[in-house]
């Protein structure tokens, strides 16, 4: 679909088998690469259509490969001021597209995989539904006026503060619930709660949420 996008990034990918049965929803979306991350496509059974960076960690075999296989390339200077993965995500947000999988967005080096996380915050980004994905894991941001997470009774959700305190927070169907609380930005409260049913709600007034929920099974 136009409006859906799946993103490799350079970093390190973890129970593929899982990410493949997570992405057959996603049949339809347009694949980029960011750079490197164009190694993920074929254990994930993926085919992409461009590959956006300065494509210093794709050797030449490599790259010849994928311009006959009709990748489209955009290649960047070295010499620039964003990441491969920021540059695949401000593209996407330039074509209008609204929701985005990133897989590969961690590990490997801490300096990408925090600032990887932190992209999820980018002002030119704000309108889009971004999701990074590891496993059973799945990261994105919660807003005021809040969400819903939908899972399953006794997955994890974790609640982190991104961009100073979150405060006016009330949660539902969570095992250690918030009434008109805060969440300070550095302690550590919001890890490791449980939903207590299908679907929770988080109810935010004001700040950033870094939602982090991990499923029981896919």
């Amino acid at each position: 679909m136009d409006d859906q996008a799946i993103v490799l990034a350079n970093g390190s990918i973890d129970d593929p088998a899982t990410l493949r049965k997570r992405l057959k929803e996603w049949g339809e979306a347009q694949v980029i690469a960011a750079d490197g991350g164009s190694r993920h496509a074929e254990i994930l059974g993926l085919d992409i259509d461009a590959v956006i960076g300065d494509l210093d960690s794709i050797d030449l075999e490599t790259r010849a490969a994928l311009i006959a296989a009709g990748v489209r390339i955009e290649t960047s200077s070295p010499q620039k001021d964003e990441t491969d993965l920021e540059l695949a995500l401000l593209n996407l947000a330039d074509e209008k597209v609204k929701r985005i999988v990133v897989l590969g967005a961690l590990g490997g080096r801490l300096d990408m995989t925090i600032s990887n996380v932190l992209l999820l915050t980018h002002p030119r980004l704000a309108s889009l539904q971004i999701e990074l994905w590891q496993g059973r894991q799945t990261a994105w941001l919660i807003r005021p006026p809040g969400g819903e997470i939908r899972g399953r009774k006794g997955d994890t959700l974790s609640l982190i503060p991104l961009d100073g305190d979150a405060q006016g927070i009330t949660t539902h169907n969570l095992a250690y619930p918030l009434q008109h609380d805060t969440l300070s930005y550095g302690p550590a409260r919001g890890v490791s709660n449980i939903l207590s049913g299908p679907v929770a709600r988080v109810e935010v007034h004001s700040g950033t949420l870094l939602a982090i929920h991990t499923a029981e099974a896919i």
